[in-house]
Formats: structure tokens, sequence, C-alpha cells
């Protein structure tokens, strides 16, 4: 009777444990989310925020470019500097920085102080989210690491969807106030559950110098990989992050039917995540070729068929499809470089991910904001075309590169 007594209290030990592995990569996928939320608030609502500030349409631009440079640069920084520290008291750092920052934004009574809000955010955004990327591996196994990542990836897409539509809506109705208390309710809540529940210790603890890590960043196929990213997203970017006013403006919407497309156009780049983890588990790296090359077609045929709907809005939402591809295959590439061969800046290499995408994201929207102000911003498409076939040579370049090494 003990040993029987002894089995199923092993049994529901072993089940407690397993719900509470599912609970926490819910959290990392929640946390994903709200990253996003609070980065992509400010697109749908650019409008709203130009007329209530004082600001043009290209100043707003620099809530997201200004929001991606300190990205950019302080992910990877704040890796290299706190590898000696324990990853959990890493975290609660970023989140504590996290909620701050997204109080200031919510509260924000001029530009400057949004735009400060926002520098902020984006300096610790890519830590945070990088710092919860390494509790995948140990947390998901080595064979369900590759889906709990796309989750979590993909969650940025629901962001997307839900704070770039219903964000345009309320801030179109009650102000764009209230848009940002819902980013800031949300970052709140997902900060006290993943304090309260991710595990203390973990294999990431291990202490490791600037240097160890460092190395990781002489390797040519990482550099070159990072350039995928800046001309890829770069690309994408030079339209998306005036896509508000390009709706409104170019293809003539009202906000009713903006904040549809925005919602459409989030919905498509889901299955966009979804399909970066499939063509990185079949083909690796190489499917960026023709990703990158159908990207340029897309963008120049908006430039092409101009305002003239369906066809206009069709090249959106391809664009919209093939916006996430290259997130994976990247990701494998950067973690598959560190693995082989420089097993201690694991999470040096996850953060070149979010470091790769926020530096594409401020070029293609400062690109995109000297069109606007230029050519005009029906023009954003035929030079994010442009982009979109310079990513497409980094791929080669970089696929070259591993051969040459292998």
């Amino acid at each position: 009777m003990d040993q029987e007594q002894t089995t199923m209290a092993r049994r529901t030990r072993g089940n407690g444990v397993a719900a509470l592995t599912w609970v926490r990569l819910a959290l990392l996928v929640l946390l994903g989310f709200s990253l996003g939320c609070s980065e992509f608030i400010v697109i749908g609502i650019q409008t709203n925020l130009a007329n209530d500030l004082g600001v043009s349409i290209a100043q707003t631009g620099q809530l997201i470019s200004l929001f991606a440079l300190p990205y950019a640069v302080m992910t990877p920084l704040l890796a290299l500097l706190t590898g000696r520290f324990r990853r959990y008291t890493v975290m609660l750092a970023y989140l504590a920085l996290f909620c701050l920052a997204n109080v200031a934004s919510a509260f924000a009574t001029g530009f400057g102080v949004l735009l400060a809000a926002r520098m902020v955010l984006g300096s610790i955004s890519g830590a945070l989210l990088a710092v919860g990327v390494t509790f995948i591996p140990e947390l998901a196994g080595p064979r369900r690491s590759s889906l709990a990542l796309t989750l979590v990836y993909s969650s940025y897409s629901v962001a997307l969807i839900v704070s770039t539509s219903v964000g345009k809506v309320l801030a179109s109705t009650v102000g764009w106030h209230v848009a940002m208390y819902g980013t800031l309710t949300l970052a709140l809540a997902t900060s006290v559950l993943l304090a309260l529940l991710m595990p203390r210790t973990g294999q990431t603890d291990e202490p490791a110098t600037f240097a160890e890590q460092a190395r990781l960043l002489k390797e040519p196929s990482i550099f070159t990989g990072i350039l995928v990213f800046v001309f890829g997203i770069g690309s994408v970017y030079t339209f998306y992050g005036y896509v508000t006013p390009y709706l409104e403006q170019v293809l003539g919407m009202g906000t009713v039917r903006v904040s549809e497309t925005l919602l459409a156009y989030g919905a498509v780049t889901f299955v966009s995540n979804l399909m970066s983890g499939w063509l990185d588990a079949r083909f690796g790296l190489r499917s960026l070729l023709f990703t990158f090359l159908a990207q340029a077609v897309a963008l120049a045929g908006m430039f092409v068929v101009g305002p003239t709907m369906p066809l206009a809005l069709a090249f959106v939402m391809v664009v919209a499809l093939l916006m996430y591809v290259a997130s994976i295959p990247s990701v494998s590439n950067f973690m598959g470089v560190a693995r082989r061969r420089h097993p201690k800046a694991l999470t040096l290499a996850s953060s070149l991910e979010p470091l790769s995408f926020n530096v594409g994201i401020a070029f293609g929207t400062l690109v995109g904001g000297a069109v606007v102000s230029g050519p005009g911003i029906r023009t954003v498409g035929l030079v994010g075309a442009v982009l979109a076939l310079a990513a497409a040579a980094m791929v080669a370049v970089t696929l070259k590169l591993g051969r040459r090494h292998a």
C-alpha cells in the first residue's frame, strides 16, 4: 500500500511539474505579446498623435525609429554586460524598467516625453525578450524548442493585430491615452506573473565573461546574417512604418476601413510567423532567397498599381504574408553558430534576432520618412523593393560563408 501511495504521489508531482512548465511557456508567449503591443501601439495611432501633439506624420515616425535604434544597440550590449549575473535577477530588473517606461508612455502629455519613454522602452525590450527566450530549451526540451520559439515570435503578430487595429479605434473614439493604458495594464500583469512563476535558477546561469561572448560577433556569417534583417525588415518598414497614412492618403480609406485593414494585416502576419518555422524546419536559411525576391515583387507592385483597388490591397497583404518569414531561419542561424563554436554566447546569440529586427525597423522607418518627405508616400513601395533585393543578396553571401566554414 505504501508503495502504491508513493507511486501516486510521484505521478501527481510529475503532473504538477508538467503543468507548471506549460504555464511558464505560456507566460513567455504572453511576454512576447506584451512586448509587441508596447512596440507597435503607436503605428495604429500615428495620425491621432500627430494631431494631438502638434507634430507631423514624419515626426511620429521617430516614435518607431527611436524605439528601434536603442533596442538594437542595447540588446546585445546588455547581454554582454549582464553575463555574470543570474538570469532571474536580470529578468526582474528588466521587467521593472519595462513597466516604468509603459507608465511614462501612458501618461505622457507632450511629444518629447513620449519620445523619451519610447527610447527607454526600446532600450530594455530586446534584452528582456532575449533573456526570456533562454528559458525555452530547458522548459520545452530540444525537440519542442523550435515550436516554442515560433509561438513566442508569433505572439508579436497577434500583438500587431490587437495594438494597431484596436488602438486605432480607441484613439479615434476615446483618445490615444486609453490605448496606452491598455498596454500598461498588460505589461504590469505579465511582469507580476513572470516574477512569481519563472524558475529562479537554470542551465544558462553559468557566468560568461564579456570576451567569451563577444567572440561570437567576429563570425562573418553572424555579421551578414544581421545585414539580412537590416535590408529585409527595412524593406517592409519603409512602407509599414507609415502604413496608416498610406492607407488613408494613397488608398483613400476612412477610420473604420483602416482599422479593418490593419486587423486583417495582423492576422496575415500571424500566418507569416507560422510559415517561418515551417520553412526553417524544411529548407533553413535557403528559404529566404525566394522570400525576399517575392517581397521585392510585392513592394514594387504596390508602387505600380498605386491606388487601384482591390489590387493595391492584395499586394499589401502579400507583404504581410512575407513580413516575418525571415525570423526563425535567422534565429536558427545565430543560435546554431553559437552552439557549435561559442556555447557560452547563447544569450548573446538569442539577442541578435531582436537586435537585427529593430535595426531593420529603424533603418526602414528612417528611409520611409525621407521618402514621405521627398518623393511622396506612394513611392515607399518602390524603395522597399530595392532593399528587399539587397536582403536576398545578403542571404546568398551568408549561405556561401556557412558552406566555406563547414
